[in-house]
C-alpha cells in the first residue's frame, strides 16, 4: 500500500488506485498525508475541507468521513502496512511510515540530489523524483486555502526539481536534453523568468543561439502583455550574456563520444521499418484528421490510438504512417511491443537494439546497456524527421525507453489501454477508435466479399455490420467465412450469428479472432479488475453502476469504480452515462463465457442488492407508502445502498435499472429464488404507475408465477392487485377485473390488512370504471374502513382519493370534498405527487359546487407541482380541468 498526492489523490494497493471517495473526503486524506504522524485538529481540517465557511453540521459530515476513511484502509490491509487513523482528543492523527507517501518519496530524493558530488547521480536520483509525478498535485481535492497552498508549494518544489536536472544535464555536457527538459515546463509556465533565462543558457549551448534569443523576446513581450513588467535581472543578464557571446553563458559542448555521436551511424542510413500496408482498408476518414492534427502538434509529439480490441488500431496506424511517407523523409521505424500477447513483451533494450541497427550503427558499436542505447538512440533522433510507430503497447512505462529525441520526429502509440500516464508525463495526444459506423462497416465485407455479393443484400450487410459490433476484426472473419463459401448467402450468415450461443466461435478462425482477442486483454488486467470482468458475465442487465458492480464482486462500491475504470481504461466497458458502464455486446457474451469462473454467490448478492435498493427507491419516491415487500429472512446487506436525494433521482433509477430488474427476475425464478423474483417484480411499482402504457404485463406475469410457485398468498395478493390496475389501464378490463377478485382474498388470508385495503380499493376503481359504480362505492367504503383500522395515513390517503373521484363522478361534490380534505390532513408533507392528486380531485369537487376563484387556485398549484415532480400525467390533467374551467365561465 502507497499513497499518492503527486497527481490524483489516491490509495495505492497491488489491485491498483483506490480513489478515497468524494471531494471532501479525498480532500480529508491529502490534509492528514500531508503532516503524516502529526495530530491534525478538527478546525483545520473543516478550513481544508470547506473552500467557505463550514456549515453547521460540519463537524458531523467530517467525522462520517473519518469514518468511511477508516474502513477504507481496513479493506485494503492498511494495519500490515503500518497505517492507522486515530483520534486524540479533538484531533486526528494518521500514524504511517512517511515513505509510503509519494511526495515524502519526492522530496526526500530532490534533498539527496542536491548534496551529490557527481551531476549523473544527481540526473538519476531527480528523474526517479519527477517520475512519481502523474499529474497536479492534489488533484481531486476541494480547492480550498491550505490545500490549495500545499499544492503550490509541491508545484514550487517540482519546478526547482526541473532547473536542478536541467543544470544537472548541463554539467554532464547534455545541453540539448537540458532543453528538452526545461521547454515542456517553460511553455507551461511562461512568466517563470527563472526557466525562461535557464532555458535560452541551454538552447544556447546546444548551439542553438538563435532559438535561445527568440525565447527571450517572447518572454518579454509576455511579461510586458500579461504584467505590465520588464524582465528581472537574471533573464536580463543571460540575454546580455548572448548578445556578448561570453564563455559563461555559450562554453562548449563537451565532443560527444564515438558510440554516442551520429557518426556512429552509417551514411545517410534511412530506416524503412513498417509492416506493408493492409490490404482493403476502409474509412476511419475523422479520425485520419485528428491524427493528422495531433502529428502536427510540433514538438516531437507523441500519438496515442486506442480502442477495444478488434477495433483495427494497428491496421489504422500502419494505413496512415504509409499515406504520410512523405512528411518522414528521414525514415520510419516500427516495433510489436506485444503489449497484449501470448508472446513476452521485448524488452526496450532489444527494441532499441533493432532501432540502431536501423539507423545505421554498426553492431559492434551497439551499446551494451539499455541505457546507453536509449541515449544514441535519442542522440541520433535529435536533427530528423521520422516516424516511429509502437504498436500494441501495455503500459506508458514500456513507451517511454522508445520515445525519440528530436521535435521533429513523430511517434504514433496504440494500445488497448488508455495510456493516461503516457498523456500526463508526455502530453501524449489521444486519437480514439470506436466501432466502423455500419456504412464503413459494409464496404469492409465488400472489399474481401465483392460489391456485387454485398449489394444484393444490402439490408443482410448491415444487420451483419451490428452482430461484429462495428469490430473490423469481426467483419474480416465473417467476410472470411463467407469467402471460403461463396454459395452461402448473407442472410443464412445473419441468422447464424444471431444465435448468442453461437456468435463468438463463429467469430474465430484458427488462431485469429474477437475471443483470442478479447483474451489477451483479460489475461493483461490486475487481478482485481480481471475478476470484476469475469462477475460482470453474471449481471442481469445491459448496463450496471458502482453499487451493482460491488455486489457482482463482493467489495465495496470505491474498489468497484476502481475495477470499472480500469476496465473502461483497457476498453472493455464504455462509460456512455456517468456513473453506468456499458460492454459492448460482443464484449458481454464473452464476459458471460467466463461466468463460470466468477463468484458463485455473486449472482445472489446482486439479487439482494435489488431488493435493498428497491426499498430505498420506493421510499424516496413514494413517501410514506406501504413497503412492496418485506425482505426474505436469509436476505444479505449489501456493503452500500445508494442514497435517493429526490422522487427524481429514485425515477431515474428505476428506468436505468428496468432491464437488470426483469433480467434479475428471470434470473431468480430460474435458480427457483421464486421469494426472490415476485419481490423484484414489484420493485419498480412507482414507476409504473407514472408509465401505466409501457408494457410491464410480462415482467408482473412473471412475478405472479413466481409469487404462486412459493405458496405465498400475501405475494400474489400484492402482484394480483398491481397487475390487474395494469392490465386495466391496457384496456384489458375482464383479465384485470379476474385478478382484482381474488387479491383481496388473498390479503385477507395472509393476515395484511393494509394489502387487503389497497387490493380492495383497486378492484373497487376498475369496477367504477367499468360501470358496476354500485358495487364499485361499497367497495370503496368497505376500503376506508379497513384503512382507517390499520391507522397507516398513506393506505387511508389511497383509499379516500378513490372514494371522493367516485363521489366525483356521481356529482356528490360536497362529499367528495370532504373526503379529499380528509386526505389531505394524512398525506405526507414530501409525497408531492400524491399531493397533486389530491388538489385535481379537491379543485374539481370546488368547481362543482360553484367555488370557481378556489378551485381555479387548487388547479394550478396542483399543475405547478405534477410538473416540477416530473408528473406529466397529473399536469396535462390539471391544464385540462383548468381550461375546461376557463371556458365554463
Amino acid at each position: 500500500m502507497e499513497f499518492r498526492l503527486l497527481g490524483s489523490v489516491a490509495v495505492v494497493t497491488e489491485g491498483g488506485d483506490v480513489a478515497p471517495g468524494p471531494a471532501k473526503r479525498t480532500s480529508l486524506l491529502a490534509a492528514l498525508l500531508l503532516r503524516p504522524n502529526t495530530a491534525v485538529n478538527v478546525t483545520g481540517l473543516m478550513d481544508a475541507l470547506w473552500e467557505d465557511e463550514p456549515p453547521t453540521h460540519a463537524k458531523t459530515v467530517l467525522q462520517g468521513h473519518v469514518s468511511r476513511l477508516r474502513a477504507l484502509l481496513a479493506e485494503h490491509g492498511a494495519e500490515a502496512y503500518g497505517v492507522e487513523l486515530t483520534t486524540q482528543g479533538s484531533a486526528y492523527l494518521l500514524r504511517m511510515p512517511e515513505s509510503l507517501v509519494d511526495a515524502h518519496r519526492f522530496e526526500e530524493l530532490v534533498g539527496l540530489a542536491a548534496v551529490q558530488r557527481h551531476a549523473a547521480d544527481s540526473v538519476r536520483m531527480l528523474r526517479e523524483a519527477l517520475s512519481y509525478w502523474q499529474g497536479p498535485a492534489l488533484t481531486g481535492t476541494v480547492p480550498s486555502g491550505p490545500l490549495e497552498a500545499a499544492a503550490t508549494a509541491l508545484e514550487e518544489l517540482r519546478l526547482s526539481s526541473v532547473e536542478a536536472l536541467a543544470e544537472a544535464y548541463g554539467k554532464l555536457g547534455e545541453h540539448g536534453r537540458a532543453a528538452a527538459v526545461l521547454r515542456t515546463e517553460a511553455v507551461a509556465h511562461p512568466l517563470r523568468e527563472s526557466l525562461a533565462a535557464a532555458l535560452m543558457t541551454a538552447l544556447a549551448r546546444a548551439g542553438r543561439r538563435s532559438d535561445a534569443l527568440d525565447w527571450y523576446h517572447r518572454t518579454r513581450r509576455l511579461l510586458a502583455d500579461e504584467l505590465g513588467v520588464d524582465p528581472g535581472g537574471a533573464l536580463s543578464e543571460t540575454y546580455a550574456g548572448l548578445l556578448r557571446d561570453q564563455g559563461a553563458v555559450l562554453a562548449p559542448a563537451p565532443e560527444p563520444a564515438p558510440e554516442t555521436a551520429e557518426a556512429a551511424a552509417g551514411p545517410g542510413a534511412v530506416p524503412e521499418l513498417l509492416p506493408r500496408a493492409p490490404r482493403g482498408f476502409t474509412g476511419r476518414e475523422a479520425e485520419t484528421g485528428v491524427l493528422d492534427r495531433a502529428a502536427a502538434g510540433g514538438e516531437g509529439p507523441v500519438c496515442l490510438v486506442t480502442g477495444p480490441a478488434g477495433v483495427g488500431k494497428t491496421a489504422f496506424a500502419v494505413h496512415w504512417a504509409h499515406r504520410r511517407r512523405d512528411g518522414f523523409p528521414d525514415g520510419r521505424l516500427f516495433a510489436d511491443l506485444r503489449g497484449f500477447s501470448d508472446t513476452p513483451a521485448p524488452e526496450a533494450g532489444v527494441v532499441l537494439r533493432e532501432f540502431l541497427l536501423a539507423l545505421g550503427v554498426p553492431q559492434q558499436r551497439v551499446p551494451e546497456t539499455a541505457v546507453g542505447r536509449g541515449a544514441l538512440f535519442r542522440s541520433l533522433t535529435a536533427g530528423r524527421r521520422m516516424l516511429v510507430v509502437l504498436d500494441n503497447a501495455r503500459s506508458s512505462e514500456q513507451v517511454r525507453p522508445l520515445l525519440p529525441g528530436g521535435e521533429a520526429c513523430v511517434t504514433v502509440v496504440t494500445s488497448r489501454d488508455r495510456l493516461g500516464g503516457l498523456i500526463a508525463s508526455d502530453a501524449a495526444r489521444p486519437v480514439p477508435l470506436d466501432q466502423l459506423p455500419r456504412d464503413a462497416a459494409t464496404a469492409l465485407l465488400a472489399t474481401v466479399l465483392g460489391e456485387a455479393r454485398v449489394a444484393a443484400e444490402p439490408d443482410a450487410a448491415a444487420r451483419l455490420a451490428g452482430l461484429c459490433d462495428g469490430l473490423p476484426l469481426a467483419l474480416r472473419v465473417t467476410a472470411a467465412r463467407l469467402a471460403e463459401r461463396p454459395g452461402r448467402s448473407l442472410g443464412a450468415m445473419v441468422g447464424e450469428l444471431a444465435d448468442e450461443q453461437g456468435r463468438l466461435a463463429l467469430l474465430d478462425v484458427e488462431d485469429v479472432g474477437v475471443s483470442a482477442a478479447l483474451r489477451l486483454t483479460v489475461q493483461q488486467l490486475p487481478e482485481s479488475a480481471a475478476r470484476a470482468f469475469r462477475a460482470l458475465g453474471l449481471h442481469t442487465g445491459s448496463d450496471l453502476d458502482h453499487f451493482a458492480a460491488a455486489a457482482l464482486t463482493g467489495t465495496t462500491p470505491a474498489r468497484a469504480t476502481a475495477d470499472l475504470e480500469r476496465l473502461a481504461a483497457a476498453h472493455l466497458l464504455t462509460e456512455a452515462v456517468p456513473g453506468r458502464w456499458t460492454p459492448h455486446d460482443l464484449v458481454r457474451l464473452y464476459a458471460r463465457g467466463l461466468a463460470p469462473q466468477a463468484d458463485p454467490e455473486g449472482l445472489r448478492r446482486l439479487l439482494d442488492h435489488y431488493l435493498y435498493t428497491g426499498l430505498a427507491a420506493d421510499a424516496a419516491a413514494e413517501p410514506g407508502s406501504q413497503p412492496c415487500y418485506a425482505l426474505p429472512a436469509d436476505v444479505r446487506r449489501p456493503a452500500a445502498i445508494p442514497e435517493f436525494e429526490s422522487r427524481a433521482a429514485a425515477l431515474d433509477w428505476y428506468a436505468a435499472e428496468r432491464p437488470a430488474l426483469e433480467g434479475a427476475v428471470a434470473a431468480s425464478a430460474a435458480l427457483g429464488l421464486h421469494d426472490r423474483a415476485w419481490r423484484l417484480a414489484l420493485v419498480a411499482w412507482p414507476l409504473m404507475l407514472m408509465r401505466l402504457q409501457d408494457g410491464w404485463t410480462p415482467l408482473l406475469e412473471a412475478g405472479l408465477a413466481s409469487a404462486e410457485a412459493a405458496g405465498d398468498p400475501d405475494a400474489q395478493s400484492r402482484t394480483r392487485a398491481l397487475l390487474g390496475w395494469i392490465l386495466h389501464e391496457e384496456g384489458r378490463h375482464r383479465e384485470a377485473l379476474a385478478h382484482l377478485e381474488l387479491a383481496p382474498g388473498l390479503a385477507a388470508l395472509a393476515g395484511d390488512p393494509i394489502s387487503e385495503a389497497i387490493a380492495v380499493v383497486n378492484h373497487a376503481a376498475v369496477l367504477d370504471a367499468t360501470g358496476e359504480c354500485v358495487r364499485a362505492r361499497a367497495l370503496m367504503v368497505e376500503a376506508v374502513a379497513l384503512a382507517d383500522r390499520t391507522g397507516h395515513p398513506s393506505t387511508q390517503v389511497l383509499t379516500l382519493q378513490h372514494l371522493a373521484a367516485h363521489c366525483l363522478g356521481a356529482g356528490e361534490y360536497e362529499e367528495a370534498l370532504a373526503h379529499v380534505l380528509r386526505a389531505g390532513e394524512l398525506v405526507a408533507p414530501d409525497a408531492v405527487v400524491v399531493q397533486a392528486q389530491l388538489r385535481i380531485v379537491r379543485g374539481e369537487a370546488l368547481a362543482g359546487i360553484g367555488r370557481l376563484e378556489e378551485a381555479a387556485h387548487q388547479l394550478e398549484r396542483a399543475a405547478a407541482d405534477a410538473e416540477a415532480a416530473g408528473f406529466k400525467e397529473g399536469s396535462v390533467r390539471a391544464a385540462e380541468r383548468l381550461a375546461r374551467l376557463a371556458a365554463g365561465r
